[in-house]
């Protein structure tokens, strides 16, 4: 079935991933926080959202957490199966919409299923922003610490002047087919992509950096949850 073919704006969510940094017994997107999973959190966040009506949800073929969510019987979210690593999981997602919406230009924001705490502000902006750049962009928060760079034994090497060095977040919009393409490139000639950003790197374009809110986390280690759990609980 294709996906309704008026909406200018999809949202991916690789959700493939184990999260071994947080020493939990399952993947850290379906721990909770005020009753819901992470990863619920994250979708209902992407959905209410008035420019967004479809949020593809890239997870491991294995997983037997997400159809038992009551958000995987949402018509608006669709399960795809993710790979070993973020950028094969996007790009399954990617391939999907490729396939059953009509407009290859239509903008996609990948957004970290783990990042519960993104402001509908922010998504606000970067819409505002990368609809109007030549090739998309990703929300950013500059760099704001003393920046060290380090050495194998972990002392320090040098300090790394911070002027024009910014946090990579998400979301992050391109067009569909520009970035499929571009994660296609990557992959076939063995680039590392650590974001959707690195991939359009690869090919030569620059996105464009939009200014988000530090508070939007990505929920990596134990003491991240209590963060997240506070951030949420303002919202309510």
């Amino acid at each position: 079935m294709k996906l309704v073919t008026n909406n200018k704006y999809y949202a991916v969510v690789p959700a493939a991933g184990v999260g071994s940094r947080m020493k939990a017994n399952l993947p850290k997107q379906y721990l909770k926080l005020h009753g819901k999973t992470i990863l619920e959190h994250t979708i209902d966040k992407l959905l209410s959202h008035p420019e967004i009506t479809s949020v593809v949800v890239a997870v491991s073929s294995t997983d037997p957490y997400f159809s038992e969510l009551p958000i995987a019987q949402d018509p608006r979210v669709i399960r795809v199966d993710g790979g070993e690593e973020r950028a094969d999981s996007v790009l399954s997602a990617l391939r999907y919409l490729s396939e059953n919406v009509d407009n290859q230009n239509d903008w996609v924001l990948v957004h970290d299923a783990a990042r519960p705490c993104v402001a509908l502000d922010d998504i606000n902006q970067l819409i505002d922003v990368v609809s109007k750049h030549p090739v998309g962009g990703i929300l950013a928060a500059p760099v704001r610490d003393t920046m060290k760079r380090g050495n194998d034994e972990q002392d320090i090497d040098s300090t790394v002047d911070r002027n024009n060095l910014w946090h990579a977040l998400t979301p992050q919009m391109f067009k569909i087919k520009e970035l499929r393409d571009a994660l296609e490139q990557a992959l076939d000639a063995n680039v590392v992509i650590t974001d959707e950003a690195s991939a359009m790197e690869s090919i030569g374009l620059a996105p464009k950096l939009v200014a988000g809110r530090t508070d939007n986390l990505k929920v990596t280690q134990p003491e991240d949850l209590a963060l997240a759990e506070f951030y949420l609980s303002r919202e309510k």
